[in-house]
């Protein structure tokens, strides 16, 4: 990870960002063996690479919708609208919607990628 980051600044942003514990990154090796990997780890928005799945947090159908034709997410009780260069256009081989969040400078949680729901 640490070779990648050389070249893609943008990965070590999501092994650096300053999340609350529910949301920091955990790629601690327990979804090496999934089938999936190699997907999630190349999937990319306008934003660059959204990193792994280990590093993206699954949200419920109840926590993310559409408003005013964009999307937004409830993370921690707040509801925040998906830019729309963070949004994946990949279809969905996962299934639920999986959003990868971080705390920019001032403390503030943007979204680095979205993977709407398979049923979007």
């Amino acid at each position: 990870m640490h070779r990648l980051a050389a070249f893609f600044p943008t990965v070590a942003l999501c092994i650096v960002a300053s999340l609350p514990s529910s949301l920091s990154a955990r790629d601690d090796g327990r979804y090496a063996n999934s089938p999936l990997k190699p997907w999630f780890d190349q999937l990319a928005s306008g934003k660059g690479l959204c990193c792994s799945f280990a590093d993206g947090v699954k949200i419920e159908n109840v926590d993310w919708d559409t408003q005013n034709g964009r999307y937004r997410v409830r993370i921690q009780g707040e509801w925040i609208v998906v830019p729309d260069n963070a949004v994946v256009t990949e279809p969905n081989r996962f299934g639920p919607a999986v959003v990868w969040p971080y705390k920019d400078s001032d403390g503030v949680t943007q979204i680095r990628c979205f993977l709407p729901g398979a049923g979007a």
